[in-house]
C-alpha cells in the first residue's frame, strides 16, 4: 500500500479498509493479485462505475502501473467505465444458453425496456450490459445475473417478474 494524496482523496476510508483487506491476503510479491477486488470496492462505492482518476487512486494505493489497472478494468465485462443504471442486468449469450434461448430473453428485455443492450433506461432504472460471453451457470439457461443475482431457466414471463420488481 502507498499512500498517495491522490488515493487518499479518491478512496474513502471505507475503500481503503475493504482494499488493505483483500492486500494482507497477498504476499508483498503479489499485490498485484487485489487488483479486482480493489476495482470493486472502488466501482461500488462511486455508484457502479470506474472514472480514469479513481482507476489511477486504486493503481496508486496498490502499487500497479496505471496501465495494468486500465488492462484489467477494461478486459473484464463486470467493470464498468461510464455511468450505469441503478441496477445491471447480465444476460449470458454464450453457446449453451444460446441454443436454449437466450437470443429470445435479449430480445424480450430489450423491447420491454424500450432499450439495447449496452444501454441504461431514460429513468437510470436498469443497465442492460452488453452480451456477456459466459456467466458459468449453463445448466440453467438461459440465465442472466441481476445486480450479481443469478437467475436461470428463463422465460419472457419470468423475465418481467424479475425486472418488474427491480426499483
Amino acid at each position: 500500500m502507498t499512500t498517495d494524496v491522490q488515493a487518499d482523496n479518491l478512496l474513502s476510508a471505507d475503500v481503503r479498509r475493504d482494499i488493505d483487506h483483500w492486500l494482507a491476503k497477498f504476499p508483498e510479491e503479489g499485490k498485484r493479485s487485489a487488483v479486482i477486488p480493489a476495482l470493486h470496492a472502488a466501482q461500488d462505492a462511486n455508484g457502479g462505475y470506474l472514472t480514469e482518476p479513481l482507476m489511477d487512486a486504486v493503481a496508486d494505493y496498490i502499487g500497479m502501473p496505471r496501465v495494468a489497472v486500465y488492462e484489467v478494468a477494461t478486459f473484464y465485462t463486470m467493470f464498468d467505465l461510464r455511468p450505469v443504471g441503478r441496477h445491471k442486468v447480465n444476460i449470458c449469450t454464450n453457446i449453451s444458453c444460446y441454443l436454449m434461448g437466450s437470443d429470445s430473453i435479449v430480445a424480450h428485455c430489450e423491447k420491454k425496456l424500450g432499450i439495447r443492450l449496452g444501454e441504461t433506461t431514460p429513468d437510470g432504472r436498469i443497465t442492460l450490459k452488453i452480451e456477456e460471453e459466459c456467466l458459468a451457470a449453463c445448466v440453467g439457461g438461459p440465465m442472466m445475473v441481476v445486480d450479481g443475482h443469478y437467475h436461470t431457466h428463463l422465460s419472457p414471463e419470468k423475465v418481467d417478474e424479475i425486472l418488474d420488481k427491480l426499483e
